[in-house]
């Protein structure tokens, strides 16, 4: 009773951010029993001889980092009058405290943590500066020995290193938390790359999870408003599937296969066999491709490479992943986008096919059917497809998510709200509590949480590359199109050119549309805003009319 009458001091926006913080640190129970070389951690001769000790260290930092926030929070905000300035000030202070806090720990532990980290960055509901302090979070830890690392390749291949490679470079190209990639050449002078898993990594993530798991119930259980199983049951699935490089390498082939048509796009090739299984589920042996981050503007600059461009590319190939084929890669954080000199004058290379979800068809299509209804501001057919998924009346705030309008907005595509708006949404937004966001998100389709985390990953990265959101929105409008249109089966010759015709017509026809549709809302913003400044002039005017009149009868008395 004591605990959920100190929760309950705390206002629901920064309940929020104290959520945030449990989450992020329930790994840290799992600690006591992990494997400490599993995580990656440099760590002291000692460690590994006492992982115990070792774990409750790891573990006593994640708690002390949970008691300071919680007791940052409470004393920083109590006196405070909730609706003043001063809290709204203090609020922002304190988040932004607890976030450094928070990064600080994922850095120091690294591993499940910076995991959590990046997990919660990407969560809409969480106040920006717990967002945007957390989205800096590079998947990066100090690499295995190369010992250990020889001992599983030489396992999993069946065959030593020299019988396959001419070379083999024993220091890693990246290490992340989950693997390591080494550069190689194959016997036939074949570049590759090699991911490698880490030794006894699967047995510590199943600990993890389990813990999370339990330490969710908990928190549950003391606030019952704060509900997130939905996160970890996603959470679980993206993990599960990333430790399965087999399951990896086809997701790969079938990326290849979707976005062939698009001369922007490359997804290194995999090998399978060579003299041996080159290929297994701890091992991916793919081709080696060079690159800069597609966050990376100083190399762009060098290259000669527009961001814009860039920007409007990845946006064409995260639509078409997600309207027209329905098989989206869950994981687009800048280190697993490559730019490089190409063709069209450059090239993206999407790397890491660990998290991709195969979207249901009828959700495909609803989600189709959602994009035009916004595009068109049609707010019956909003509710009707919210009814669809499962959502009810919250489906109102669709284009508050998807396209930064409300449900009945006159502003176009791409400019946001008016002030009005922004007045109106924030009077909703604050009679919302926890509990409506949790029902909000538990109704939401698995696919929806899906598609929500890769447009809020596009979205940082168009911030990024300093490009407008239309880009975005008009990459999508256009392919919720496409995506409704009957998939035709292997067409070839006349009809395929026919077919490519039709469809460019009707790009064409969306584009007239869409700027036609701006157009209009211009030209009715610009006449509101005309006679409003007309009014404006004609009752200056008649007030300087009647001051001078006024003088000049007092003068005329006079």
């Amino acid at each position: 009773m004591r605990t959920r009458f100190l929760f309950n001091l705390f206002p629901a926006r920064t309940k929020a951010a104290v959520t945030s913080v449990f989450f992020i640190s329930a790994a840290g129970v799992a600690a006591l029993v992990d494997n400490p070389d599993s995580l990656r951690l440099p760590s002291p001769p000692h460690a590994t001889d006492f992982p115990f000790l070792y774990g409750a260290v790891r573990s006593s930092r994640a708690l002390f980092t949970i008691a300071s926030t919680v007791v940052d929070y409470k004393y920083s905000l109590h006196y405070l009058p909730e609706k003043s300035d001063e809290y709204r000030n203090v609020l922002s202070e304190v988040h932004l405290r607890s976030a450094k806090r928070i990064l600080k720990l994922c850095e120091f532990n690294r591993g499940f943590y910076v995991k959590a980290g990046q997990f919660v960055a990407a969560l809409r509901q969480v106040p920006k500066e717990y967002s945007s302090t957390l989205s800096s979070l590079q998947d990066q830890t100090a690499p295995c020995r190369f010992k250990a690392i020889k001992e599983l390749l030489v396992s999993n291949f069946g065959r030593d290193l020299s019988e396959i490679f001419i070379s083999f470079d024993e220091q890693p190209v990246a290490a992340a938390s989950i693997a390591q990639v080494h550069h190689a050449v194959l016997n036939d002078n074949q570049e590759v790359a090699v991911k490698v898993q880490y030794p006894g990594l699967e047995k510590q993530m199943k600990y993890d999870l389990a813990t999370m798991s339990l330490l969710s119930r908990l928190v549950t259980w003391f606030f019952p408003d704060y509900r997130f199983g939905w996160i970890l049951s996603e959470f679980e699935k993206s993990i599960s599937s990333e430790l399965d490089f087999i399951q990896e390498a086809m997701n790969s082939e079938r990326a290849a296969k979707n976005l062939r048509s698009n001369s922007f796009v490359r997804v290194p090739r995999v090998f399978w066999v060579w003299y041996s299984n080159l290929t297994t589920t701890k091992v991916l042996t793919m081709q080696y491709c060079k690159g800069q981050k597609v966050d990376d503007l100083e190399s762009m600059k060098r290259m000669g490479i527009n961001p814009a461009k860039v920007a409007k590319a990845l946006s064409e190939v995260v639509a078409e992943m997600i309207f027209i084929h329905g098989f989206l890669h869950g994981d687009l954080h800048p280190g697993n986008i490559l730019v490089s000199q190409g063709q069209n004058g450059f090239s993206l290379v999407l790397l890491d096919h660990g998290i991709c979800k195969e979207l249901d068809e009828a959700f495909r299509l609803n989600y189709c059917q959602l994009w035009k209804a916004l595009i068109f501001m049609d707010s019956n057919k909003i509710e009707q497809i919210g009814e669809q998924m499962g959502v009810g009346k919250y489906s109102r705030y669709f284009p508050v998510i998807f396209t930064g309008r409300t449900l009945n907005s006159k502003s176009p595509l791409g400019r946001g709200m008016s002030d009005e708006e922004k007045r109106t949404l924030k009077r909703e937004l604050k009679s919302l509590k926890m509990e409506d966001i949790s029902s909000f998100m538990e109704s939401l389709p698995a696919d929806f949480l899906t598609v929500l985390r890769a447009d809020g990953l596009l979205r940082s990265l168009i911030s990024k590359l300093g490009a407008p959101q239309r880009v975005r929105l008009r990459a999508y409008a256009k392919n919720a199109f496409h995506g409704l249109y009957p998939k035709e089966k292997s067409e070839s010759g006349m009809r395929a050119a026919i077919s490519k015709l039709e469809m460019g017509i009707k790009d064409i026809q969306l584009i007239l549309l869409l700027d036609t549709l701006e157009l209009l809302s211009f030209m009715a913003a610009f006449t509101h805003s005309f006679a409003k400044r007309s009014k404006d002039i004609l009752v200056s005017a008649g007030r300087a009319i009647r001051k001078f009149f006024a003088q000049l009868m007092s003068i005329s008395l006079i």
